[in-house]
């Protein structure tokens, strides 16, 4: 354990970091002085990239591949960083599957899918989160404490029928959150953040995307840098737990028919 002269540096597992917002959330809180975990699970040259330049800031770094649909893979990835690390202070859930589905297509193998990765995923990464600090405690360190964040969606208090079984997967993992926070307090805070319109995607032209980023009671989305600076401020604040931050510039306001990436 670091003596009280010589702390030891926090470790934070950012899954998807690779890419998008998961690696804006990376290098935000490199920047901050974490030393990051960069999770991916296909884009190995885009994780390698993240890795560098989250080092560049907070001195130390890594790469984990991990499949999300794979239940054995996301119980060993904890365990994995804490191996390279030595210990891990937060985990913060960026990885998403995101595809398309409604009332019509919808199915069981479609659904089953989003839970695995978007619910299922996080709550075996809080609770190896938590009965990691609950052996560190055991072991002496008195103060062993960390938290949890999710990635929701605006969506979720502004719902339309487009992506069912995505929007039921952030549903259910919204809900997992606060009966998480009550079940793994005091070792485990958890925290969601919800992100309005963020980043383009192949759906969207950069025209498009700009007209519908500025549909807002403030004139403005979210951009990366405030989900970013969003869930910086849900890690280092110990009385937050059991909530959600919005950060959309107030979309969840609005009364959308439609998803965004279908308007």
């Amino acid at each position: 354990m670091s003596s009280p002269s010589c702390p030891r540096p926090r470790t934070v597992l950012v899954t998807g970091a690779a890419r998008r917002l998961g690696r804006q959330i990376a290098l935000t809180l490199a920047a901050g002085g974490w030393q990051v975990a960069v999770h991916y699970r296909a884009s190995t040259q885009d994780a390698i990239e993240t890795v560098a330049a989250c080092a560049s800031l907070s001195g130390a770094s890594a790469h984990f591949e991990a499949d999300f649909s794979d239940e054995a893979a996301v119980r060993a990835l904890l365990p994995r960083v804490v191996a390279h690390f030595g210990a891990v202070d937060a985990v913060v859930n960026s990885a998403s599957l995101f595809e398309h589905d409604d009332a019509a297509s919808f199915g069981f193998a479609t659904l089953e899918q989003h839970l695995r990765s978007n619910t299922g995923a996080p709550i075996v990464l809080a609770q190896a989160l938590h009965a990691h600090l609950q052996a560190r405690a055991a072991a002496g360190e008195a103060d062993a404490q960390g938290a949890v964040v999710n990635l929701l969606d605006q969506k979720l208090w502004n719902q339309n029928p487009d992506f069912l079984s995505y929007t039921l997967s952030k549903a259910a993992l919204e809900a997992a959150g606060t009966m998480l926070a009550m079940a793994l307090a005091p070792r485990v805070r958890v925290v969601g953040v919800a992100p309005g319109l963020t980043l383009t995607s192949h759906l969207l032209s950069d025209e498009k995307f700009q007209q519908l980023h500025r549909l807002s009671p403030l004139g403005r989305s979210s951009t990366p840098e405030d989900v970013a600076s969003a869930v910086q401020f849900a890690l280092a604040n110990r009385a937050l737990t059991g909530t959600t931050l919005l950060v959309d510039g107030g979309q969840h306001l609005m009364k959308f028919e439609r998803d965004f990436s279908l308007m």
